[in-house]
């Protein structure tokens, strides 16, 4: 059934899953006067595939227990191809109980899901992902401009070295893309700038060092200074062979 506000689909849902930009809007959508707070059914179950700080799963969690509803954090990785082809991988944490209540939607358009512990848990997770691409992806980016620039045929070269330990996702799933200087599709580096704000954010809260990291997102930013805000985060070799 069409719903034509979050009021109306709030009250009409025994589970409400969300996918939005960043924290202030799953807390609009939760806290606003007509939002999900003063709609819900007791019993609600909140899936937020957003990613945002882990610190926001928590806050809400403490506001919609008094009305029986729960908030699961549950962002999401995949990338667009993910989304479009039901492969996500999902890390929830929260409520254990009321996860396994709605485990069985998220199955529909994930091939991976996973409970990490108590609200909070799986926005962490997501940070540790987001932290392995930006330093995953700088090394391919390294890798194929060394490449390129000692005279090799790097199409030939990712070709052995994909089939060893030098093996990762981004690897097989970008290295053509970025040959071919194609950058408009994927993740966009703006959302990457987002997350790795947030997870350096928290890193400094801890006194956790991140340097490759904070390296990694200031070289974002010379990609959104150059104009490639929306370009796929495997932009960071077209930085190496034309930005710098």
């Amino acid at each position: 059934t069409e719903c034509q506000s979050v009021q109306e689909i709030t009250k009409k849902s025994d589970t409400l899953i969300l996918c939005v930009g960043n924290d202030l809007d799953v807390r609009n959508i939760i806290c606003d006067d007509a939002g999900v707070l003063n709609n819900a059914k007791p019993g609600l179950v909140i899936v937020d595939h957003t990613t945002t700080s882990a610190d926001l799963p928590i806050e809400l969690n403490q506001i919609l227990n008094s009305k029986d509803v729960t908030f699961i954090d549950a962002p999401i990785s995949g990338g667009q191809a993910g989304a479009e082809n039901g492969k996500l991988s999902v890390m929830a944490g929260g409520d254990k109980e009321s996860f396994e209540k709605v485990e069985i939607i998220l199955q529909e358009y994930s091939k991976f899901i996973k409970y990490l512990g108590p609200s909070g848990s799986g926005q962490l997770t997501k940070m540790v992902n987001q932290i392995c691409i930006a330093g995953l992806l700088q090394g391919l980016s390294e890798a194929m401009n060394f490449s390129d620039k000692v005279g090799l045929n790097t199409n030939e070269v990712i070709e052995v070295i994909s089939k060893g330990a030098a093996q990762s996702w981004q690897m097989e799933n970008r290295w053509e893309t970025m040959i071919d200087d194609y950058y408009d599709h994927g993740f966009a580096v703006d959302l990457m700038r987002k997350d790795l704000d947030i997870v350096i954010d928290k890193a400094e809260k801890l006194n956790i060092n991140l340097d490759i990291t904070k390296s990694v997102n200031e070289y974002y930013k010379d990609i959104q200074k150059a104009g490639g805000g929306k370009w796929d985060t495997s932009s960071l070799y077209k930085r190496l062979k034309d930005i710098i």
